[in-house]
């Protein structure tokens, strides 16, 4: 019976290092940190080590220092997570402020150029009425000449028909002595 015994736990043990390993879960991957043995510090085989739960023990450190590390990780990724929001939300407001005073200042100018076209506006009104007014002045003075003119040739006019009558000729004006 003991060869059959024997037998059952060669096929036990075949049957469990045939079973493949269940599939990793990477929604929550933990970070593996390896333990370097020292070089000085030989380590014994399974059979020389003092007892399981020296092993268990070490095995319950390693999943306790993997436990710890993967927490820091997750707590660093969070923290740098809200330093990018913060960055992002101060971005956001620095943008929008600028925006602001972008909108602002385009208003205000904006304005001026309203208010400096309607003063050149009213000064090429001032400029066409003055315009008007040297055409006017102008008309003027050439209606006065033009009368002035009339007048100088109807004096003529008389001044010939009484020659004609009275037959005398009009006398000339000395050059040095001219009228």
């Amino acid at each position: 019976m003991t060869e059959e015994e024997a037998k059952k736990v060669e096929v036990e043990v075949e049957v469990t290092k045939e079973k493949p390993p269940a599939p990793a879960d990477d929604s929550k991957a933990l970070a593996i940190v390896e333990k370097v043995a020292d070089k000085s510090t030989p380590e014994k085989p399974i059979a020389e080590k003092q007892g399981g739960s020296s092993i268990r023990d070490l095995a319950l450190a390693r999943v306790e220092t993997e436990k710890r590390n993967s927490l820091i990780k997750a707590w660093e990724d969070n923290e740098k997570a809200k330093a990018d929001n913060k960055a992002t939300k101060k971005v956001s407001v620095i943008l929008s402020w600028e925006n602001t005073k972008k909108a602002n200042i385009e208003a205000e100018m904006k304005k001026i150029e309203e208010q400096l076209e309607k003063k050149k506006a009213e000064y090429a009104e001032k400029m066409k009425n003055k315009v008007a007014m040297i055409h006017r002045e102008a008309e003027e003075k050439r209606a006065m000449v033009e009368a002035k003119r009339g007048e100088e040739v109807l004096k003529a006019e008389e001044m010939a028909a009484k020659y004609r009558a009275t037959g005398h000729a009009p006398k000339k004006p000395i050059g040095c002595f001219g009228a």
